[in-house]
């Protein structure tokens, strides 16, 4: 269940209320019995770190920068399958 922040009109006390979607607001202060409304508040969460909003779908322009800061040898080397270097599978045995 989401959880709702208040703030009483008369007092100025703020709280938050654990609530179904489907209940009505709050209308009343628990404290002076003024008048409450509900108040918009920040996310109930926060990313840190490099987390995945960062590495998982990079922009194009994310991808350039993180291949200039990798170390001159450590560059992705792509090999071709059909080069000289790769073992060529063995043949079938013939009957």
């Amino acid at each position: 269940m989401p959880t709702y922040e208040y703030k009483c009109d008369a007092c100025g006390e703020r709280f938050e209320v654990v609530q179904r979607i489907t209940e009505d607001p709050l209308t009343e202060c628990r404290s002076c019995k003024g008048t409450i409304r509900r108040v918009i508040g920040a996310a109930g969460f926060v990313l840190k770190g490099g987390g995945w909003y960062a590495t998982d779908y990079p922009s194009e322009s994310r991808k350039k920068a993180a291949e200039s800061e990798k170390p001159a040898g450590t560059a992705d080397k792509k090999t071709d399958s059909a080069s000289p270097e790769s073992p060529k599978p063995p043949e079938p045995a013939k009957t």
